[in-house]
């Protein structure tokens, strides 16, 4: 182990208090990162000294007015013209309204982009018996340069005195973050990588997450702390090694931020070794299971199926196990957990390799999770932190993506490689998730780079990549896939709800939607098998009924790409 840095920091709130209590001024406005009860309790210490205060956030400052200082159920409608800065994207402050239009199907809610960059909401009120009330919300942000050289727009706190116009405050949230994140950037690593097996980023904050009326979503300071620091880290190991900014074949070790619930305000980095322990858990009905498996129960599922078993290795000795069955049906590969946050994807490749197993011809290969490295960093951060996206779990113990990963020494990647060698299959199922609420990282733009098109759901899609002569194939087996997916009772109801509200918060999605599913279709060279079907369902973080028909649309989507491929034509020069 060795310790990169460690702090403690005086909290914000508290130092504000302090400050204006002896009378220095009567009339207090700060923007912090801090929740609402937190930022009340700060306003009353400040009212009994007669000072008058109001603390508001800085994380989604229009958001929050209306969670905090208005009553949605009086309104009839609400206009909103947003402001546009040339350091950010157009949308971005419309983003960060998000999902400001969900909040009460009763209000009629617009937007319109601004003409200036100022840092206001320009906002217009009409109350149920027509009265009309403007006003101006305030979002401070700062131009600044971050660890990688980039010029970015951020979310910022801030402080008015006696109505002033105020200046910028840096909160304790920020220094926290620049803090610690610097330490590992400017830390001698070496040339060789990887340059640590865990590095491990603990934190605590005195932030407690806000459920919404909308969905998964949820407000939490926590969350989007994990986020700017996991891929903010990645960024800086990327410039280290001179790659691009989002290469994914990057390998520096497992990067594992740890955000948790406390009273006091601290950071600690330092590198670990691997923690090769197991969380164990009860096993689940499988086709009703409400929450991930253990990776025990995967493996117990993965021997009840008929079939020459193999495996791979990951970094930490883990075993990546599959099953080859062999029938008279033409073959698929069926394959999840590549990003084990995704957790709707494993429990569904099961299930549907077990349906398939029972029919006469089923001929198949199932790899259930292909990263089980990733999978137990996730069981471990879920302890805490049941409800957050947790992409530290992402990646695999090197760091890297395991589909980009070429070479010798495939590890993980190794079970495709044997996958496509035993079945000769000309399609693969794999299935993948993303974050069923809002993906921020506030203190680096905020819209999480490299993945803008992810930071808000939009239902569950589908992404077809196929060599350049199977464009034909691929539109058909796309075409009988969503139309088998459309008869599922609410999929298609529940992909509108959530499209609608992205395009009114991100604008137009850039799918095709066919049969009521977006859907992306691209010739790709990159993969050997000809026919790539991924799914992409909002599952990061669901629970209960909303899980279970996660990984049933999962299964369901093996089946029918399954049942289609047995019939297309392949091209002649296949």
């Amino acid at each position: 182990m060795t310790l990169i840095f460690e702090s403690n920091f005086d909290r914000t709130l508290d130092t504000l208090v302090a400050r204006f209590s002896a009378g220095e001024a009567k009339k207090v406005e700060a923007w912090t990162f801090d929740d609402e009860k937190s930022r009340k309790s700060a306003e009353a210490a400040l009212a009994a000294k007669g000072v008058a205060a109001k603390f508001r956030s800085a994380y989604k400052p229009l958001l929050h007015f209306f969670l905090e200082d208005m009553q949605l159920s009086d309104l009839s409608a609400v206009h909103v013209v947003y402001p546009v800065h040339a350091a950010c994207p157009k949308n971005r402050f419309l983003l960060e309204a998000y999902p400001l239009a969900g909040l009460s199907a009763d209000v009629k809610m617009t937007f319109e982009a601004g003409k200036n960059d100022a840092f206001f909401y320009d906002v217009t009120l009409t109350t149920k018996d027509g009265a009309e009330s403007t006003h101006k919300i305030f979002a401070p942000n700062r131009v600044h340069t971050d660890f990688i050289g980039e010029t970015l727009l951020s979310p910022t706190g801030w402080l008015s005195i006696d109505g002033g116009a105020g200046e910028r405050l840096e909160t304790d949230y920020e220094v926290l973050f620049h803090s610690a994140a610097n330490a590992v950037a400017t830390h001698e690593w070496g040339a060789t990588e990887p340059y640590f097996e865990e590095l491990n980023i603990a934190v605590t904050v005195p932030a407690e997450d806000r459920r919404l009326p909308v969905g998964e979503e949820v407000v939490s300071l926590r969350e989007a702390l994990h986020e700017d620091f996991y891929f903010s880290l990645l960024e800086v190991f990327q410039k280290k090694s001179g790659r691009p900014i989002g290469d994914r074949h990057l390998r520096p070790g497992q990067i594992v931020p740890e955000i948790r619930f406390g009273e006091k305000i601290s950071a600690r980095v330092e590198t670990r070794a691997f923690n090769t322990s197991e969380q164990a858990a009860e096993t689940q009905p499988l086709d009703t299971a409400t929450s991930p498996i253990s990776a025990g129960q995967v493996r117990t599922e993965l021997t009840s199926i008929e079939g020459v078993p193999f495996e791979a290795r990951a970094r930490s000795g883990r075993a990546v196990e599959a099953r080859y069955h062999k029938g008279s049906d033409r073959p698929v590969i069926i394959s999840g957990g590549q990003h084990p946050n995704e957790t709707t994807g494993i429990v569904g490749a099961i299930r549907a390799a077990k349906n398939l197993a029972a029919r006469p011809g089923g001929h198949f290969v199932i790899s259930p999770l292909e990263n089980p490295d990733g999978y137990q960093i996730h069981w471990r951060l879920r302890e805490d932190n049941p409800l957050h996206m947790h992409h530290a779990a992402r990646y695999t113990a090197y760091g890297d993506d395991l589909e980009y990963r070429s070479g010798e020494n495939l590890n993980e990647k190794a079970i495709r490689v044997e996958a496509e060698k035993l079945s000769g299959a000309k399609l693969h199922v794999n299935l993948h998730g993303y974050p069923s609420h809002e993906w921020t990282r506030p203190l680096s733009g905020y819209v999480p780079r490299g993945f803008a098109m992810w930071t808000v759901p939009k239902g569950f899609f589908l992404v077809m990549r196929h060599h350049a002569g199977w464009t034909e194939q691929a539109e058909v087996l796309i075409d009988r896939v969503t139309r088998h997916l459309a008869a599922i009772p609410g999929l298609v109801d529940y992909n509108n709800s959530q499209v609608a509200l992205f395009e009114t918060h991100a604008g137009e999605t850039g799918f095709r939607v066919i049969n009521g599913f977006p859907c992306l279709i691209s010739i790709d060279d990159r993969h050997t098998v000809p026919l790539t079907l991924i799914t992409e369902y909002p599952d990061e973080t669901i629970y209960d009924d909303a899980f279970i028909a996660g990984h049933t649309a999962q299964m369901e989507t093996v089946l029918a790409a399954y049942d289609a491929i047995q019939t297309i034509e392949e091209p002649a020069t296949a």
